[in-house]
């Protein structure tokens, strides 16, 4: 019952978002870079899991990983410069994921 609930929660935050990216792209361009996830997923972890401990190391790695996920924008950031179509921005955009797992994993370490 807590997967579903942890489902239908997250589902609804995220369709909201969508939907509001028709009607107001830069409220929900805010809304989407708030740490929803974060919000919803450390208590549902909690409350699941029961352990303190992994709550708060899941926090952590949540801390170091947002700022090296922050390099999947940079190719949107360069589309003009380099002349990139949206697919060819976003492309490069996931290909710098895998990059930015690898630098978290090092740093994740040094915690």
């Amino acid at each position: 019952m807590t997967f579903v609930l942890n489902v239908l929660i997250s589902a609804t935050a995220i369709s909201i978002a969508s939907w509001l990216s028709g009607r107001m792209p830069t409220l929900a361009g805010f809304i989407v870079a708030l740490p929803l996830a974060t919000m919803l997923v450390l208590p549902m972890s909690y409350f699941q899991h029961g352990n303190p401990g992994n709550t708060i190391e899941l926090a952590r790695s949540i801390l170091v990983a947002i700022p090296l996920t922050l390099s999947f924008f940079v190719p949107f950031l360069l589309t003009e410069r380099l002349s990139l179509s949206f697919w060819q921005a976003y492309a490069a955009a996931c290909a710098m994921l895998p990059l930015a797992y690898l630098a978290h994993r090092a740093v994740a370490k040094l915690l």
